[in-house]
């Protein structure tokens, strides 16, 4: 594999709170060396003015293949990830059939390793088919690859199944990742509160989506199982998992874009890119996320990327799908969310969006210490550009921030030390 030399750059590795301008220089895939005079390399990236960061890793992303490709598929995922900043994503199992076997796990990695642009690692279903009712094969899945085991898009209902399922992970050491939603509050199309009201929309409570948390923390109060909340969305869930944490409690979060920067306000315009599950939440549960974020209680970033077809996104507000995309333009609205307004720094926001999403799913990955692999995302924190879905990789074009202005991006993307993405030859 050619060697390469990123030159003039600020690196920023929160594995090792390490901020210099530096080299770094790449071999045979690995990160070789950071520092100064690293001498020549077959080929050389100018890195002044940018951040050198190790590779953005998404662990909430949906490909929807096998069953839905012409939304999204492992391919054209990947090259909407790379495109965006991120080196690794692991997709999630609401495909069809779902991803609940070895044969799909393995399916997942193949393909992405045949397609060659971003590590992609399958998440593994909890229970057979996603219905709930049995497990699926955890352990065969763990042992083929799955990263993680969760039913995404609905939450595992019955207790009994869902303390099984903490057992289960338990035991193989993988981390289940719920979608927190009581499903006899569910049903409804956006949050509950006094915009739905206005609006006479069917509407899912805040309690929801806390219902699940709590008891899932009591059911892993002895089990100790790493337990992950998915696109964490309310003032009352953010103070459940932040008092857990203060009872020791192995569990971890995350937010995505969209419940950092908007609010069911938004819905007034009845526009289906603002319908997402969980819902658009208010003003307070915003700020209750990003303080979440500042003081630890919110572990990770994640975009809960889900594509779809742009006559399903058309049809009436409480009929259409829930889901935006976000891969491209998630790095420029964190920025926006957390660092614009001083939340948070550059490093803290690298560690949201990388080291602490690697630690997680126990990926070796999200730094850039000698002898790792050499994922590495360069990013300009300065550029100005226009959000246009039209321009991007992915397949769907379901996004409420298309035409937003905004700062920094990602302007080249390698993984194991190959250029995958590189703005200046797109």
């Amino acid at each position: 594999m050619p060697s390469l030399l990123i030159q003039n750059g600020t690196v920023l590795d929160p594995s090792r709170n390490l901020e210099q301008r530096a080299d770094v220089l790449v071999r045979d895939g690995r990160i070789a060396a950071i520092g100064q005079n690293l001498g020549d390399a077959d080929r050389t990236i100018d890195a002044t003015g940018c951040y050198v960061t190790p590779g953005l890793i998404d662990i909430h992303v949906h490909f929807r293949e096998p069953g839905d490709e012409e939304e999204e598929t492992i391919a054209s995922g990947s090259a909407a990830a790379v495109a965006g900043g991120f080196t690794t994503a692991c997709c999630m199992p609401n495909t069809k059939p779902a991803l609940d076997n070895e044969a799909q796990v393995e399916f997942v990695l193949r393909e992405s390793e045949r397609v060659g642009l971003a590590n992609v690692y399958p998440v593994g279903a909890i229970t057979k088919g996603r219905a709930g009712k049995e497990l699926a094969e955890i352990g065969s899945m763990h042992e083929r690859g799955a990263i993680a085991i969760s039913d995404d898009g609905v939450g595992v209902a019955d207790a009994s199944v869902m303390r099984k399922a903490l057992q289960y992970a338990r035991m193989f050491d993988t981390v289940l990742m719920q979608h927190c939603e009581e499903p006899t509050l569910s049903g409804g199309a956006m949050h509950a509160g006094t915009v739905s009201t206005i609006l006479g929309m069917p509407a899912i409570p805040a309690e929801a989506e806390q219902l699940m948390i709590a008891r899932d923390l009591l059911l892993n109060r002895t089990i100790g199982c790493r337990y992950h909340i998915q696109h964490i969305s309310t003032a009352g869930s953010v103070e459940l998992v932040r008092q857990a944490k203060r009872l020791g409690q192995n569990v971890t979060a995350e937010v995505s874009p969209h419940h950092l920067l908007l609010t069911d306000e938004t819905c007034r315009t009845f526009d289906t890119h603002f319908k997402m599950n969980p819902p658009l939440r208010t003003a307070a549960d915003v700020k209750a996320c990003i303080d979440g974020v500042r003081d630890g209680t919110i572990d990770c970033l994640a975009t809960d990327h889900a594509p779809h077809l742009p006559e399903e996104k058309e049809l009436e507000f409480q009929y259409a799908p829930f889901g935006i995309i976000g891969l491209e333009c998630a790095l420029p609205l964190y920025i926006k969310a957390l660092v614009e307004p001083g939340h948070i720094n550059w490093m803290q926001l690298i560690d949201l969006m990388s080291t602490r999403p690697a630690k997680i799913v126990q990926l070796d990955k999200g730094t850039l210490r000698e002898r790792a692999d050499a994922d590495i995302t360069i990013i300009d924190p300065k550029a100005r550009w226009t959000i246009d879905v039209e321009q991007f990789a992915g397949k769907s074009r379901n996004c409420p921030f298309h035409g937003w202005q905004v700062t920094g991006r990602a302007v080249a993307t390698i993984v194991s030390g190959d250029v995958k993405w590189n703005l200046a030859h797109k």
